[in-house]
């Protein structure tokens, strides 16, 4: 009999292809969305996966919600990456961020508890539990320093899993993925920012990319290595927390030059600096050390830095060409607003 698993936050770029990798292993998939007026599933229907999908409206705010997912999928697995995941944000919705990404986890785990006991349950932590650190890579024992909302919150989630896991002993482990990116990155994000921006000065769309501080490093992987690891993480004997990285750093900066040398530009011809895109606070370095998941989980990233960028930017490219063509398919660039038009905290609109 195929095992079941429960995706919350399956329309996003991690869902859909943790979706896409378990459907390669013959798992009956479940997926979580909230019901919105519009909802986002043009990840899954890229994938080609929408179909083979069972899909549940569900919220983290929602206990019942919650609930009913449980009892309709009846999972043997459930993969927690429904959140408010864009760091920027939490500084603009800090309440929501910490309801959602916070007592959410809360809210499924007394769900799960109650309904499925014997499930095993994977929740996406993050690196920026880190925050800004004297360490040279951070490990599952490097202390934790969080330095915005967003970090917070999931400084909650990821203790909450913990204490729920030692109280009652739920199978229940954190993924501390570092940085992990793709063509299905949201474009709030500054590398699909970046790999967007790229392929539309490349093609005469726009002439200039906007961005704030380019100086901070990050641990940045391929996020369709990276679902593997969940799902090795879920795999073992015992629960525990995995550190998931590529233990090498790089600049927003040095992600920008390669994205232009990708269509044989120079980034300085087109880039600005704009502090709106500051953020109050902001993590310099991050660097994951994730030796424990090799030697136990037998994981390591296949995908390096440049392949990444590559890969990145040639998928925006070939989309672009499409669109220009009059070529129609999911996507979501296309109707994505212009950032100058959206009013941030702390701007000043008449300037």
């Amino acid at each position: 009999m195929a095992k079941k698993a429960l995706i919350t936050g399956i329309t996003g770029q991690d869902g859909a292809y943790l979706a896409e990798f378990l459907l390669s292993k013959d798992y009956e998939i479940f997926g979580t969305y909230r019901r919105i007026s519009t909802p986002n599933f043009w990840r899954l229907r890229y994938l080609d996966i929408f179909d083979r999908i069972n899909l549940i409206p569900c919220d983290l705010l929602d206990s019942d919600s919650l609930y009913e997912a449980l009892n309709m999928s009846k999972p043997d697995e459930i993969y927690n990456l429904a959140a408010q995941s864009f760091v920027g944000a939490s500084f603009e919705q800090p309440i929501s961020s910490g309801e959602i990404t916070g007592l959410g986890v809360t809210r499924l785990l007394e769900s799960i508890k109650k309904i499925c006991p014997k499930a095993k349950l994977y929740h996406a932590s993050t690196s920026e539990l880190y925050g800004d650190n004297s360490y040279k890579s951070q490990d599952e024992n490097t202390e934790f320093v969080p330095s915005s909302p967003y970090a917070a919150a999931k400084l909650y989630a990821h203790s909450i899993i913990k204490i729920y896991r030692e109280s009652y002993s739920m199978f229940a482990s954190n993924g501390i993925l570092f940085n992990h990116e793709s063509p299905l990155r949201g474009l709030e994000f500054v590398t699909r920012k970046i790999s967007n921006s790229v392929a539309k000065i490349k093609l005469g769309i726009e002439d200039k990319i906007i961005l704030g501080n380019i100086e901070a490093k990050r641990d940045w992987g391929y996020a369709k290595d990276y679902v593997e690891a969940m799902w090795l993480i879920l795999q073992q004997e015992e629960p525990e927390d995995f550190v998931i990285a590529t233990n090498k750093t790089y600049s927003v900066k040095d992600f920008l030059k390669k994205a232009f040398e990708c269509v044989n530009l120079k980034y300085s011809d087109y880039l600005q600096i704009d502090e709106r895109f500051l953020r109050p606070s902001d993590v310099n370095y991050l660097c994951g050390d994730y030796s424990n998941a090799k030697q136990k989980l037998g994981w390591s990233p296949s995908t390096n830095f440049d392949q990444l960028v590559s890969i990145m930017v040639n998928k925006d490219l070939e989309r672009w060409e499409k669109w220009q063509t009059g070529e129609h398919f999911p996507w979501d660039a296309f109707n994505y607003p212009n950032e100058n038009k959206i009013l941030s905290r702390g701007w000043d609109i008449d300037r």
